[in-house]
């Protein structure tokens, strides 16, 4: 197979069946001409997220915007939505992959958001034939074959949307011009180019939720993109819908700004808490005042994270937007009926705390999932579709968003698990799989970020002790990967899953959680050493 490629586009990878129908002229032109249009714009804020993160490190605290007062104080809301994005009481995520997207449609969910990115390993085959398979769900042609049985899409199936990946990563598999192409506007580019007609025609898109946003600027870019393509494809300005991950401690301080940047294209904002988690050790890493304890003391209800959420609540419902809570990790336990039922209860905590707070939906990882936070909203709303007309009256700012506690626990519980969970993930993600089962909990590329930062910041931070008086030093580390490496082999041999790439998995944990550079990204290292 090869291509017919436009002038200026280069493609270094292998073409499997049906990349071709996806990787066509047209669509490879819509690309080019969409990267040549804001590349640098990208490149620039890139470089600028740098620098503030040299003025954080220097000591400067995020706090709110003044030149941007005027979009806080102004008389203004978000363009009416479509009716297919006025019911989002639950909604499920997962990979591009076949099986898994036809099980989300099929789930009962209101919503389903397939993801080009955190849950998903980015290898080329996984990029393009996603593309594939949506192309399929999106025309309800999509069937897959296991088991002995044949999967395909119900009659009734969830509201699509699509998540591609950050500005910060690359697609490098594609030039254009000798440059690599931004991975979100890849991801973006392809699946609007092929779809958003076949969506329009049967009512529902095209819809997609942007990821790991530090600034209003940020937003721009992405409703530039959006105006550029639509006007492209000869598409209605504002047909696009899309919300907005706050996943960063410094878009907190940007929530209406984000919203009015996107305000002709927004779907709201959604509470992404464990990219949030990861952002605030990322960002603070250097401040000898900082230092979280153990991840699962760091819950919805600590402060800083409680105020985050309902910010974000009173941001949306002020400027007539959704507000969608974020994701429990927890998933049904098979084989241990008392342990299922303590995960289910904690969903159920979870998603009635998320309703009663103001949320309008939020988010499930299985589908096994979907009943239970239904019920929960549910309870609060009854037949409306959402509750975009509760509005949170408390004032929310610097005092609230930087009050970093518990600083306790820190065990050695604590710090293997974080070892154990980093290692694990990390390999399956290099073995193509991005969305992983780990400990009873759904993982994937945040709680692998969450992991080997926090390993970093314990080590690095004066106040990364053991609740036994013992200081994590990188000795400590490096002494407990080999233990809790033959664990992790262990668990995946006893699930008969390969362990070819777990002792590389230990060798990249320990290095990007030891070295005294920290790494922005665990997945830009990676995403090197990937086919």
């Amino acid at each position: 197979m090869s291509l017919a490629l436009p002038a200026g586009v280069r493609v270094d990878a292998p073409l499997h069946p049906r990349f071709d129908e996806i990787l066509t002229p047209e669509a490879l032109a819509f690309l080019a001409k969409l990267h040549r249009a804001f590349e640098p714009r990208r490149q620039e804020l890139l470089k600028k997220r740098i620098e503030r993160q040299t003025r954080i490190d220097a000591g400067e605290m995020p706090d709110f915007l003044p030149e941007t007062k005027h979009i806080r104080e102004g008389d203004w809301k978000i363009a009416p939505l479509p009716k297919a994005l006025e019911c989002r009481r639950v909604e499920i995520t997962g990979p591009v992959e076949r099986k898994m997207i036809i099980n989300a449609f099929n789930s009962g969910a209101d919503s389903y958001m397939t993801d080009f990115e955190d849950s998903n390993s980015p290898n080329w085959f996984n990029q393009v034939q996603g593309q594939v398979n949506m192309k399929d769900a999106i025309r309800r042609v999509i069937s897959v074959e296991s088991g002995g049985k044949t999967y395909k899409l119900n009659d009734e199936v969830a509201t699509l949307q699509i998540r591609p990946r950050g500005w910060h990563l690359d697609e490098k598999h594609v030039r254009v011009d000798g440059g690599r192409v931004s991975g979100g506007i890849f991801d973006f580019a392809l699946v609007f180019f092929h779809n958003a007609r076949e969506q329009i025609a049967r009512g529902a898109g095209p819809f997609y939720y942007l990821p790991k946003m530090e600034s209003h600027l940020e937003a721009r870019l992405w409703n530039d993109v959006f105006c550029m393509a639509q006007d492209e494809l000869g598409i209605p300005r504002g047909t696009i819908k899309a919300t907005v991950l706050i996943e960063t401690i410094l878009a907190t301080f940007e929530l209406e700004e984000i919203l009015y940047e996107l305000r002709e294209h927004s779907a709201g904002l959604n509470a992404g808490r464990w990219d949030y988690i990861f952002s605030c050790i990322k960002k603070f890493k250097r401040n000898g005042d900082f230092c979280l304890a153990n991840r699962s003391a760091i819950t919805m209800e600590v402060p800083f994270m409680r105020s985050y959420a309902l910010a974000l609540i009173k941001a949306c419902h002020k400027r007539g937007a959704p507000a969608i809570g974020g994701m429990s990790a927890l998933i049904p336990i098979k084989n241990d009926p008392a342990a299922n039922e303590k995960a289910l209860a904690g969903i159920r905590h979870d998603k009635t705390r998320d309703a009663q707070d103001g949320f309008d939906g939020g988010w499930v990882a299985h589908p096994g999932l979907v009943g239970i936070a239904m019920e929960e909203f549910v309870k609060v709303l009854g037949a409306r579709p959402n509750q975009w007309e509760k509005q949170r009256e408390e004032s929310f700012g610097q005092k609230d968003w930087l009050n970093f506690q518990p600083e306790q626990p820190i065990t050695e519980t604590g710090l293997r698990n974080n070892i154990n969970v980093g290692i694990h993930y990390l390999g399956s993600w290099l073995a193509g799989n991005g969305c992983v089962p780990i400990h009873n909990l759904m993982e994937d590329a945040a709680t692998a970020e969450i992991s080997r930062s926090q390993v970093w910041q314990w080590v690095v931070s004066p106040k990364g002790k053991l609740d036994d008086g013992r200081k994590i030093t990188a000795e400590m580390v490096k002494a407990l990967i080999p233990e809790e490496l033959a664990k992790v082999k262990a668990a995946v041999s006893a699930g008969g899953e390969k362990t070819a790439t777990y002792d590389q998995a230990a060798t990249i944990f320990e290095k990007m959680s030891l070295s005294p550079d920290y790494p922005e990204f665990l997945t830009l290292p990676l995403y090197e050493a990937m086919e």
